[in-house]
């Protein structure tokens, strides 16, 4: 587990190191106040004179804290959907973010034509995570954001509602989740640490003692015996994850957010792209061969009926 002081060197622009923009999407529940740590991070980076370029892509949502200079809700009406095609909440978001991801290349001509002068392209989500993370468009919109820029999830906890080993653990499971099924660096926010501080999840995922601890202190029940035995699979999955503590009220600790961001643009650079190119590369070859073996097919037919009559 990642949470050590952050740099000032790192906190000041991790973007500009290798001269490419970071994309950053912001995935949290609903009421884990991602949307207004959105905010706070735009606020953050206006102040240090790099705007960044700010994509909406929740449509349900009714009202923004901040200006989206690309917003799902100008080109789909959300409700319009739900009428039109008998849907219901979820369906009309899924639906929405279907049709927004047919323009995906016109949205990626507009990122191209800013990144030399926008350090930072910010990517909200709808608060109902699971429609983005395991919807079809949710992984085109991530995986051609990746294979563009440097991109960085960061998944926002409610620290006050995770303050109960069950509810941490639910909040952690979701976290391995998108994780694994992104595969892309990585960052767990805990917000609102103005309410209540982020130190008993740090201690419960350096030490397995601290959490075994907190649920003896429970009432007991077959849920506990489950979350020891999660709470041992998830040891590998706490010591390489990033995390830091911020408030999206008071802007506490938005410097070591992006001292994590920073740490995992170097894993986007040192892991992820070379992976991709590897990918890329194998593709490229397994097509060739394909080719090849068509022509040599199509070769072997031309020969076989080389110097035969043919009936008219």
């Amino acid at each position: 587990m990642d949470s050590a002081a952050p740099g000032k060197d790192k906190a000041v622009d991790a973007g500009a190191r290798r001269d490419e923009p970071v994309n950053i999407i912001m995935i949290g529940m609903a009421g884990s106040g991602k949307t207004t740590l959105m905010q706070r991070i735009n606020a953050y980076l206006h102040e240090r004179k790099t705007p960044p370029y700010v994509v909406n892509l929740d449509p349900a949502v009714s009202k923004l804290p901040f200006q989206a200079n690309i917003d799902i809700r100008d080109t789909v009406d959300y409700k319009q959907v739900m009428s039109e095609y008998n849907l219901g909440p979820n369906g009309g978001i899924l639906t929405s973010l279907n049709l927004f991801t047919t323009k995906l290349d016109q949205v990626m001509g507009i990122v191209e034509k800013r990144a030399a002068t926008t350090p930072y392209f910010l990517y909200d989500t709808p608060g109902q995570i699971e429609i983005f993370t395991w919807s079809a468009s949710g992984t085109i919109i991530t995986n051609t954001l990746a294979a563009t820029y440097p991109t960085v999830v960061v998944y926002v906890v409610d620290t006050p509602r995770t303050a109960s080993p069950a509810t941490f653990m639910s909040n952690m499971m979701y976290a391995c989740s998108i994780l694994y099924k992104t595969q892309l660096p990585f960052l767990v926010a805990f917000n609102k640490t103005d309410v209540v501080s982020h130190d008993f999840a740090l201690d419960w995922m350096s030490d397995f003692e601290a959490f075994q601890q907190a649920l003896r202190q429970q009432q007991e029940s077959f849920m506990n015996s489950l979350m020891q035995s999660m709470s041992l699979v998830l040891d590998e999955f706490y010591s390489h994850l990033r995390v830091c503590g911020v408030s999206a009220m008071t802007g506490q600790g938005i410097d070591e957010l992006f001292a994590r961001v920073g740490d995992a643009v170097d894993e986007y650079y040192d892991e992820f792209r070379p992976g991709l190119q590897r990918q890329i590369e194998k593709k490229r070859r397994d097509e060739q061969a394909q080719k090849e073996e068509h022509l040599k097919r199509l070769m072997q037919d031309l020969s076989v009926a080389e110097g035969k009559e043919v009936d008219l």
